[in-house]
């Protein structure tokens, strides 16, 4: 049997931009991609941590610090606001145990501050 996983999480993204008149999508810097193990044309779950807002769309390549919402995503924050972006996977259940998802902390600028499989633990805080 296989189960969903978390596989990849750019943590405390800021939003650099919202553009409403746009096909669709969130443009992420491309460096922040590859660093995540996220994919062009992936889809995406974004959380607002400003307003508890829960979507999904895909990734498009992006400039340099860019974490930009575009069609109706853009409904759905505003520029400054904190997200977190993840991906999932499907793994064999007896992998469970030992799996670590792919973690990329930024800082306010959407630069990183740590990257790597990370385990996460309940009642981390982190600023």
């Amino acid at each position: 049997m296989q189960i969903e996983v978390l596989k990849s999480k750019l943590h405390r993204a800021t939003v650099t931009d919202a553009k409403l008149n746009y096909e669709g999508s969130i443009s992420i810097d491309t460096d922040l991609i590859k660093a995540a193990g996220m994919h062009d044309y992936q889809k995406v779950d974004i959380y607002n941590i400003n307003n508890g807002a829960r979507f999904s769309t895909y990734i498009i390549p992006g400039k340099k610090g860019e974490i930009c919402l575009n069609g109706a995503a853009a409904r759905m924050a505003q520029v400054g606001d904190k997200i977190i972006i993840v991906t999932f996977t499907w793994i064999d259940e007896e992998k469970a145990d030992g799996w670590l998802p792919n973690v990329v902390l930024l800082d306010e600028g959407n630069r990183i501050k740590e990257s790597g499989k990370h385990a996460m633990v309940s009642g981390t805080v982190v600023v």
